[in-house]
């Protein structure tokens, strides 16, 4: 029964950077492990950061490794994803998933129980 709201999305030139946010309701937001989506037009969704439950580990998608980075304060109920150096191939609907159950590092191939609506981040040339 956890609610996601994401926000922070935005138009914004190659080579900047954005922080996205994603605001959790609901009970124990530390056990559950977050991760980040994201879906481009005529594509597929696909996987591009998660974070365990209590911050210790970090995944990325390799089209994102070393650019992004992905972060959480529990004691806000809050996960981040800063995105710097964006070009325009990160051009998608992003969106924030929660997942009680399964580990953060399942999450690229195992789809996560709770989503956010998502925030379009537009990167132009």
């Amino acid at each position: 029964q956890v609610q996601l709201v994401e926000s922070g999305g935005g138009l914004v030139q190659a080579g900047d950077s954005l922080r996205l946010s994603c605001a959790a309701s609901g009970r124990t937001f530390s056990n559950y492990a977050m991760g980040w989506f994201r879906q481009a037009p005529g594509k597929e969704r696909e996987f591009v950061a998660a974070i365990s439950r209590l911050a210790s580990t970090t995944y990325y998608s390799d089209s994102v490794k070393g650019r992004f980075t992905i972060s959480r304060d529990n004691a806000k109920n809050t996960v981040y994803l800063q995105m710097n150096s964006l070009k325009p191939e990160d051009t998608a609907v992003y969106y924030c998933a929660a997942d009680p159950a399964i580990p953060a590092h399942t999450m690229s191939f195992t789809r996560p129980a709770y989503w956010g609506q998502g925030t379009q981040v537009t990167v132009s040339s």
